[in-house]
């Protein structure tokens, strides 16, 4: 059996959640589909999808396999797109959208760039906080930051994304620095208000008492907060209190030494930073251009380190 059909049935039934829709859309009979998942499951010898009467589910392993086997298909189109192409340039409208803050730092000054190479290309870019339903609302990409739902996107992972804790040296010099998350009640936290979306509060790894580690999450309060991520970055700046931003926010201000980041041993591991499509059979070559132009981007170190600073 063809292993590529294979990882394309594993990944059609898990991002549509079922054999019958899966089998739906490739036009052959779900006991078809099934045969697949059974084949590939027997070569890898593990388990990657728990199958009952109502509901597929993806086990540990298959959530891994599953952003690997997107990856692998994507780079497969990708592939065959570029043999295809035959120096055909990208044309046409090419719809990005991204979240508001993020972008306006790390996409908008990307999209003037991308154009000189491509000027063939015209471009949308919309900044929004909210969650845009790509196919619905016709985008053609989105760049998103941490975790992703389950959906039936796919998703190439860019970069890495961290949060982590930070103040000036002159804060840090005035009232000292915490040396765990559970002195942080003794210093003035710059923290999102309650009426914000992060209600988890801010991510820890600590040791378990049993042994090993555990992500924990504490929710500081301080003199200050407030709804906007931005306000709390300029308040942190200010030298007011200690705030818990992410990498693509603060990075090159640490680099710069404007801000010092603590409890650097307790940071949880880290989350994405995602380029997402729509799934479609062929990939038009402006969209596939411009995941390949941020995946470069993105993976220079120096890119991160001199924005801000």
């Amino acid at each position: 059996m063809d292993k590529l059909k294979q990882l394309e049935s594993f990944v059609s039934v898990a991002t549509r959640g079922s054999l019958t829709n899966a089998a739906k859309a490739e036009g052959v009979a779900p006991a078809i589909m099934g045969r697949r998942l059974d084949a590939l499951e027997e070569r890898l010898g593990v388990k990657l999808l728990v199958r009952t009467t109502r509901r597929i589910t993806l086990t540990h392993e298959g959530s891994a396999f599953l952003e690997d086997c997107q990856r692998l298909l994507t780079d497969f189109a990708n592939a065959e797109a570029s043999v295809s192409a035959g120096g055909v340039k990208a044309s046409g409208h090419l719809r990005i959208t991204t979240p508001a803050g993020f972008g306006r730092r790390h996409v908008a000054p990307l999209v003037p760039r991308f154009r000189e190479l491509h000027a063939d290309v015209t471009i949308s870019l919309n900044l929004s906080d909210r969650v845009v339903d790509l196919a619905g609302e016709g985008f053609d990409c989105a760049v998103r930051v941490g975790d992703l739902p389950d959906s039936s996107l796919v998703s190439v992972r860019m970069a890495d994304n961290r949060r982590m804790c930070v103040a000036t040296p002159g804060y840090l010099k005035r009232h000292g620095r915490p040396e765990h998350p559970s002195e942080l009640p003794k210093f003035d936290c710059l923290a999102l208000s309650s009426d914000a979306s992060q209600t988890r509060g801010w991510a820890f790894r600590v040791a378990k008492p049993g042994g090993g580690d555990e992500v924990v999450h504490l929710k500081p309060v301080g003199p200050l907060d407030c709804s906007d991520g931005q306000v709390l970055h300029d308040w942190c700046l200010q030298g007011l209190g200690i705030a818990w931003r992410s990498t693509w926010e603060v990075e090159g201000e640490v680099a710069a030494g404007r801000l010092v980041e603590v409890l650097a041993d307790y940071a949880a591991p880290p989350n994405g930073i995602y380029a997402l499509f729509p799934q479609r059979k062929h990939l038009p070559l402006r969209v596939r251009l411009w995941i390949d132009f941020l995946k470069h981007t993105y993976s220079q170190p120096q890119f991160w380190k001199s924005a801000g600073a």
